[in-house]
Order: C-alpha cells, then sequence, then structure tokens
C-alpha cells in the first residue's frame, strides 16, 4: 500500500479492520487538534490534553498493527477501546468545538476496536 492509498486497498484486512483502521487514523488526527487548541487555554483542559495524547499513541500504533498484519492487533485493539471511550468522556464535558468533533470519532473508533476482540 503507498501513502496514499485508503485502508479499503489493505486486501489482507477484514471489512471491519479496515473501517477499525480509517477510525483509528481519524481519531489520531481530531486528538491532534484538541490537544494542540486545549494547550492553548491553560491548565484546566490538562486532563483533555493527556487523553488526547493518549489517543493519539495508541491509535497510531493500533493502526500500524493493523496494516502490517500484526498478530496483536487484537490485543492492542481493547486498549485502543479503553483509552477513546476514556477521551470521548473527557471531551463531552467541554462545549468546545474541537472537543466535540473528538466525541462522535472517537466513539466509534471504540466501537471498531472492541468488535475485533474476541
Amino acid at each position: 500500500m503507498s501513502p496514499t492509498e485508503q485502508p479499503s486497498h489493505v486486501v489482507h484486512l477484514t471489512e471491519s479492520e479496515r473501517t477499525c483502521l480509517r477510525l483509528c487514523q481519524q481519531a489520531v488526527t481530531v486528538c491532534e487538534w484538541c490537544a494542540d487548541e486545549c494547550l492553548g487555554m491553560g491548565g484546566e483542559m490538562a486532563d483533555c490534553v493527556r487523553l488526547c495524547r493518549d489517543v493519539t499513541d495508541v491509535a497510531a500504533l493500533h493502526a500500524q498493527f493493523l496494516a502490517r498484519g500484526s498478530a496483536h492487533r487484537e490485543a492492542l485493539a481493547g486498549l485502543c477501546a479503553t483509552v477513546c471511550r476514556d477521551c470521548a468522556a473527557e471531551c463531552e464535558t467541554h462545549e468546545h468545538d474541537h472537543c466535540q468533533a473528538c466525541v462522535d470519532v472517537l466513539r466509534d473508533c471504540a466501537a471498531a476496536c472492541e468488535a475485533m476482540v474476541k
């Protein structure tokens, strides 16, 4: 897969894994944006920043595991679901556009990751 190809072109993945890969990539993007915005808002947003950073690290790693067909992708799926749910719960408590943008993406990502856990 070239860097410009979409996850749908990764033939070794199931459809649910492709969906999970796409959602992990979206979670990374939205959480990077949210964390960056929250950094400029002062200390009251520290938990949001920390949780967004957790998501970006774990979701990016999970996407890499998925893309290469790692035997450990299912184990990481559970952790990814957990950090996405925790971050969504935190972001939901804030009215900022960047926080609200995280909520739906993170819930969808968590559900897709949970579906991979057997």
